[in-house]
């Protein structure tokens, strides 16, 4: 009897450092769906269409006593085989007592630990797997059959960080392949580091943008507002003082202004001071002197926002640092070229994430500072948008300025907030407002020691 005592401890042992084993190597700590795939793969995974059409869906447990649903759904050309993990919702119901909130049970697609077989209707062929790992379902990771091998696909919000790049392996591995084996086949070839996150890391931002949404009632926009080294709000190309006769007690602020404000509330603590206006204007960008462009930039400023917020970030960095930093060698341009591919109403296009001197396409900013915010957390950044002047396309202005202060909240789902003009909007709304234009964005870090004016 001690004997079988011993031996039934022992395995209970071996299955809790099991358990322990991969937990420690599944680092998003997803449940795990291997196991069922398993045992569901000659019904479901590898059966035909007409097979799985007849089974109905079907609620399993893994080891751990997780439960997930297995499930076909049709589309016109595929048919698409679930194994997701269940969730709970709350959901309200009207009785006759009023409103009652219930919690139910959920199975979504694409859920973090979901996992989805696609295969073609006509030929019942494989076409790829795809793994939900995080709570955005718009950021995944995809596997297809090539020749007697796979390729993989790494996609966040529509932009491919990787693309079909060679596995190693067999496609008919991911039919049942956890999700700690499928980091250790794409550790060397999949920048993970893009999409792992620690939402603990974002307590400045957070404090940050609480100041900033307090004071904003206290603010009001001004085409040339700034409030200079001596606490004077003045116009910032001229330096001469703004006095309002309405809403006196509000600041005038411009776009760049804003900007300033913030920044200045950064160093002040710091620097005992304010940021000097007249440096920040110096020019960043030289134009030729052919074409309309360049003739232009002689009699106008055309990358005044630009050239504003790299000479801001880099006075920022040099208080910070005790360091004295010009734009060009403060590192504070964002440069980043993390996708090769985006996918379009018009299919696959191969993007060029980053142009110099004009920076990123409003379109990708989601996956880009999604993979900011990864990379670099705590991190804000200044932008400048270059917009086209629509009555003379070829000119291209930089007037305005924004600032992008991405995280993810504590439940791994990604966000930022978005401030510009002395108000704040969703990053969805700057995006669509600004969807033809470019940003250029230079990094500040944030800090919890902030106090604008």
């Amino acid at each position: 009897m001690i004997k079988m005592m011993k031996k039934l401890f022992i395995a209970g042992s071996l299955i809790l450092a099991a358990f322990g084993l991969f937990a420690e190597n599944n680092s998003f700590g997803i449940p795990d769906s291997s196991e069922i795939r398993k045992d569901i793969y000659e019904t479901w995974l590898d059966a035909s269409l007409i097979t799985v059409r007849n089974n109905v869906p079907e609620i399993l447990s893994n080891i751990s006593g997780q439960k997930f649903q297995v499930r076909l759904e049709e589309s016109e050309s595929t048919f698409n085989i679930f194994v997701s993990p269940r969730m709970l919702m709350n959901v309200d119901f009207v009785s006759d007592s009023g409103i009652v909130t219930k919690e139910q049970e959920v199975y979504p697609g694409d859920a973090a630990g979901s996992w989805v077989l696609i295969r073609n209707k006509k030929d019942g062929k494989p076409i790829r797997v795809r793994y939900y790992f995080v709570s955005n379902s718009d950021v995944y990771i995809q596997f297809s059959p090539y020749n007697r091998t796979s390729v993989c696909d790494l996609v966040i919000f529509g932009n491919y960080a990787v693309k079909n790049v060679p596995t190693g392996v067999p496609f008919e591995k991911f039919y049942t392949a956890s999700f700690s084996e499928v980091q250790k086949i794409t550790q060397i070839n999949v920048p993970w580091k893009y999409v792992t996150c620690d939402p603990e890391m974002y307590h400045s931002v957070h404090q940050m943008a609480a100041v900033i949404r307090e004071k904003l009632p206290g603010l009001i926009y001004y085409p040339t507002g700034m409030i200079d080294e001596n606490n004077k709000t003045v116009d910032f190309i001229t330096g001469d003082e703004i006095r309002l006769i309405s809403d006196e007690e509000k600041i005038p602020l411009s776009s760049a202004g804003f900007l300033k404000w913030v920044a200045d509330g950064l160093v002040e603590p710091i620097a005992g001071s304010k940021l000097k206006r007249y440096p920040l204007l110096s020019q960043t960008v030289e134009y030729k002197d052919i074409g309309y462009q360049g003739i232009l930039s002689n009699e106008f400023s055309l990358s005044f926002a630009l050239d504003f917020v790299r000479n801001l970030s880099s006075a920022v960095l040099s208080v910070n640092t005790g360091m004295v930093y010009k734009f060009n060698e403060s590192g504070v341009d964002v440069t980043i070229e993390p996708f090769a591919t985006g996918l379009t109403d018009n299919g696959l296009v191969n993007t060029v994430t980053f142009i110099n001197d004009c920076g990123y396409s409003a379109g990708v900013l989601k996956s880009l500072l999604y993979v900011l915010a990864n990379t670099e957390p705590g991190i804000i950044y200044f932008g400048a948008i270059r917009e086209t002047d629509y009555r003379t396309p070829e000119v291209k202005v930089f007037n305005k300025n924004v600032i992008l202060m991405p995280y993810f909240e504590t439940t791994g789902l990604f966000n930022c907030y978005v401030f510009m003009d002395g108000t704040e909007m969703s990053l969805s709304e700057f995006i669509r407002r600004y969807k033809d234009d470019y940003v250029y964005l230079t990094r500040v870090r944030s800090n919890d020691r902030f106090f604008p004016e």
